[in-house]
């Protein structure tokens, strides 16, 4: 993956830009396995971002039915069966950390898959680079029109005017769905079109459009290179088993040209398989030259593997003089040794593992997490009120969530003050010794609740005092622990 450089190849020129002009960037059209694995992973990318607001899920009467949604208003997120709480954010925080870890792995076994593949610049720009094609040409083509400008035609101008009209389309369309993922894709949408929906949707829309048009029509390359920080934290991460784009050199040098080549072999010369076809470079879409290395400006997108193989198979030489490889194979090939393979090892385990115990950890909690819920806030002032028959009296704020779709009656007990009494302010009971309240379906509730016990049974000046709501059909419980204090 990575050659010999001689330190003088080092040298830096105190004088040289700090910053070079960008070279704009011409990729060739490609067929192979790398090809259509992009394309594939492209339709089912944009598949799912475009259409997965309109997937319907039924959660019950009152309930939304939209699959998955960012309900800002009501402070909710769904995704189909899982509905989270504001409250509930730690699986937010769970699964950053699993994005995370997940990104290490696949940077540990494949290098960057996820910027060759996945990423939604490359997913975009890959989009916005087959419309070029279409409709100006392929590579050489679109050289050739970019290179006489001065001499514009009607033609050229209409094919200019109709690739920017559709890159705008696509943009929009991908601000358009993002919005839809706060709202009600449907409703959303027929209110767009007779432009009555919010002035934040229509704001929302036009930045994100913008922002694709200019990240993935405009700067393209450029957002990888000089914005994204992954390339520096995967070069951080990288070890010599990582399996990364390789040009073999010690397969592919000495370059010479395919007769120079031919007459050398018939000599019983050594000559290397490279012919300098530079269709590694054509293909590439951030135009390096594979040959020079591992390079920051490598995405990994395995395109060059594809334009390789395609030269290897016509001058019939052995395919993967690019390829899939880790330095420790350039090295042993070089020995003579046949190369060897590790994607099982101590720092792939180790991101599998913690992957799995994250996993398992928020499963867990997803699994065992309760329904109802309870918070309990003591008065500060007063703390504590002696009232006329010497008893005391605590104040507390008590919140109930009711995360069912579903209203449900609830009883509340108090444990901890010898002979308490609790009585819940400004709410109407069932019964009065136990005060049982009809809990909202999908709803915070806040009650005031007055917890009194008498002075002489409760000398301690600090008592722990427990609140226990009980759901009276289903059986659910949910406790909360305060302190009943005295004055």
């Amino acid at each position: 993956m990575t050659r010999t450089v001689n330190p003088t190849e080092l040298e830096l020129d105190d004088n040289a830009p700090l910053y070079a002009a960008r070279k704009k960037v011409y990729p060739q059209s490609v067929s192979g396995t790398f090809r259509r694995t992009k394309w594939g992973l492209m339709a089912f990318c944009l598949g799912v971002y475009y259409l997965l607001p309109f997937v319907r899920w039924n959660r019950g009467l009152g309930a939304p039915d939209q699959a998955v949604l960012v309900d800002l208003p009501n402070s909710r997120f769904y995704f189909f069966f899982i509905e989270l709480w504001p409250q509930e954010v730690y699986y937010f925080t769970g699964l950053l950390i699993v994005a995370a870890l997940t990104l290490f792995l696949m940077n540990a076994v494949g290098g960057r898959i996820w910027c060759g593949y996945l990423c939604p610049q490359t997913v975009w720009t890959d989009l916005f680079y087959a419309v070029e094609r279409m409709i100006e040409g392929d590579r050489r083509e679109r050289m050739r029109k970019d290179a006489a400008k001065g001499t514009m035609k009607l033609e050229r101008f209409a094919e200019i005017l109709l690739k920017h009209s559709i890159w705008l389309m696509i943009a929009w369309w991908t601000g358009g769905a993002w919005v839809l993922y706060f709202n009600d894709a449907p409703t959303l949408v027929k209110q767009l079109v007779t432009f009555q929906a919010p002035m934040i949707a229509y704001i929302w829309i036009g930045i994100l459009t913008a922002t694709t048009y200019i990240f993935a029509g405009w700067m393209r390359e450029q957002v990888c290179v000089y914005m994204c920080p992954w390339p520096r934290i995967q070069a951080a991460l990288t070890d010599e088993w990582a399996l990364n784009v390789t040009y073999k050199y010690d397969r592919g040098e000495a370059r010479t040209s395919l007769k120079k080549a031919n007459e050398l072999r018939a000599l019983g010369q050594p000559v290397g398989d490279c012919v300098d076809c530079y269709q590694c470079v054509a293909v590439c879409p951030t135009g390096i030259d594979i040959r020079d290395g591992s390079q920051l400006e490598c995405i990994q997108c395995g395109l060059c593997i594809d334009a390789c193989d395609t030269v290897m198979t016509k001058i019939g030489r052995p395919t993967r003089l690019i390829g899939y490889d880790n330095d420790i194979n350039i090295h042993r090939r070089e020995e003579g040794k046949p190369p060897i393979y590790r994607i099982v090892r101590p720092r792939t385990v180790t991101y599998a593992v913690l992957i799995a115990a994250v996993g398992a950890i928020m499963l867990y909690a997803m699994l065992t997490r309760t329904l109802l819920d309870i918070n309990v806030l003591h008065d500060r002032n007063p703390v504590a009120v002696k009232l006329a028959d010497g008893s005391i009296r605590n104040a507390y704020t008590i919140r109930l969530l009711n995360k069912r779709g579903f209203d449900r009656v609830i009883a509340i007990d108090v444990d901890g003050p010898v002979n308490a009494t609790l009585h819940v302010v400004g709410a109407d009971s069932v019964t009065q010794d136990r005060p049982m309240i009809v809990l909202a379906r999908d709803t915070t509730t806040e009650l005031r609740v007055l917890v009194t016990a008498p002075a002489e049974s409760n000398p301690a000046k600090s008592v722990p005092v427990n609140f226990r709501v009980s759901d009276i059909g289903l059986g659910e419980v949910a406790t909360a622990t305060d302190h009943f204090v005295s004055p």
